[in-house]
């Protein structure tokens, strides 16, 4: 298969062709899971080591965390021709909406006759999709116009989105009345009476945007917050936490938000010559949409903390203290972050052992990992641990220390 897709590129070797790169990462994916399950049921590992249980688990270890290295090495080769198919997809829609805009414009047009605003609707819609083409062009290698709407951590912002749809709305109708003006068009209102509603609602965006990338940075800061990057932005990002499941404060926030921005431009398409005027009940109920979700913004997340550690335990084994080379389970919360699931974050998961950095093993399972989870962490004692009190603390794969629990360690 791979040498039919390198021939298809016209590349021998299947390098700087975004087809092959997609479908490296895909194989590279299968792979995984496929050594995942292989590994979790007890096969592959070398006869050598099967003798030793300590052994055998670090080698799968080892194992998978090169595996999902290799996965994360191909989704990054093809970030550039994923970002250059989003640029391409977002510039066709741009002009597919102007297209659209004239179909129906010269579908309404036939029993009434083609009027000055239908041009200016045509034209504000002309030069915004020219202005967004060319400022695709400037930001090819992040996604084309989408560049914008992206947070630190690689996903869609969804109060940027939302401010970003507002703005385009808010353009397009001062162009449109532009457009008009200078055509000479008798009763253009520009008036602040009636487009006060929009300004309002517009402040409100762009406020809710700036105050939502505040308050995440200042938590991130503040150690309240754990972040971990996408290794690619989804459309899914709008609705849906850094773990993929829907966020009600970010769902209701769009749905309102998109009622809203559907009644103005029904108003704006019904009179054309002013700006939109938005019934201060919508715009009260877009204030409420706007503090629901940023007070969600406040609450979420958590710092990661230990709550206890003791000694794991194995069927039949004898209760007895911590001594070096025993397994010790560390017992807290917070320990994988959201969007730190992936097989690549949870490598990066280290335990602090007095001096010693110890680093988690996974631990697979038919669909997943036992170890590590959100909750507790499964850990060797290293035997360069002395014997004594020390202090075990861990470190998550955003970088945020927990707090330090000290054990006793016996020779």
């Amino acid at each position: 298969m791979a040498v039919q897709e390198a021939r298809v590129c016209g590349d021998p070797d299947g390098g700087g062709c975004p087809h092959c790169e997609r479908s490296g990462h895909r194989r590279a994916v299968a792979a995984f899971l496929a050594r995942r399950d292989e590994l979790a049921a007890g096969h592959g590992v070398p006869a050598a080591l099967a003798h030793s249980p300590v052994a055998s688990r670090q080698w799968v270890s080892d194992a998978l965390a090169q595996s999902a290295r290799t996965v994360s090495a191909r989704g990054r080769d093809a970030g550039p021709g994923r970002s250059g198919r989003v640029r391409r997809r977002t510039v066709a829609a741009a002009w597919g909406a102007v297209l659209a805009l004239l179909l129906g414009q010269a579908l309404t047009a036939l029993g009434t006759g083609w009027t000055g605003t239908r041009t200016a609707a045509l034209g504000a819609a002309a030069v915004l999709a020219a202005a967004l083409t060319g400022a695709a062009g400037l930001h090819r290698a992040r996604g084309g116009v989408l560049a914008p709407l992206l947070g630190e951590d690689n996903r869609v912002s969804t109060s940027r989105t939302v401010a970003a749809c507002w703005l385009l709305l808010a353009v397009f109708a001062v162009l449109q009345l532009s457009l008009l003006l200078a055509a000479g068009a008798p009763h253009v209102d520009l008036g602040l009476r009636r487009g006060a509603g929009l300004l309002v609602v517009l402040a409100l965006a762009g406020w809710t945007a700036v105050t939502a990338r505040l308050i995440v940075a200042l938590r991130v800061a503040g150690r309240r917050l754990q972040k971990v990057r996408a290794d690619r932005p989804r459309a899914a990002d709008l609705l849906c936490d850094d773990d993929g499941r829907a966020a009600l404060t970010d769902l209701q926030y769009v749905l309102v938000s998109t009622a809203v921005l559907v009644v103005a431009a029904v108003r704006l398409g019904r009179a054309p010559d002013r700006l939109p005027e938005l019934p201060w009940a919508l715009v009260l109920l877009f204030a409420v949409s706007v503090t629901c979700y940023l007070s969600g913004k406040c609450a979420e997340g958590g710092r990661p903390k230990i709550f206890s550690v003791v000694r794991a335990r194995e069927a039949g084994d004898l209760d007895a203290p911590i001594r070096t080379g025993d397994d010790i389970e560390i017992r807290g919360t917070g320990f994988v972050p959201a969007g730190a699931a992936a097989p690549d974050p949870l490598t990066r998961l280290v335990v602090r052992i007095g001096p010693v950095h110890a680093h988690v093993p996974l631990v697979p399972v038919p669909g997943g990992f036992a170890n590590p989870t959100d909750t507790a962490l499964t850990v060797p004692l290293p035997v360069d641990v002395e014997p004594g009190r020390v202090e075990v603390w861990v470190v998550t794969a955003a970088g945020v220390e927990t707090n330090r629990v000290t054990v006793d360690v016996l020779d």
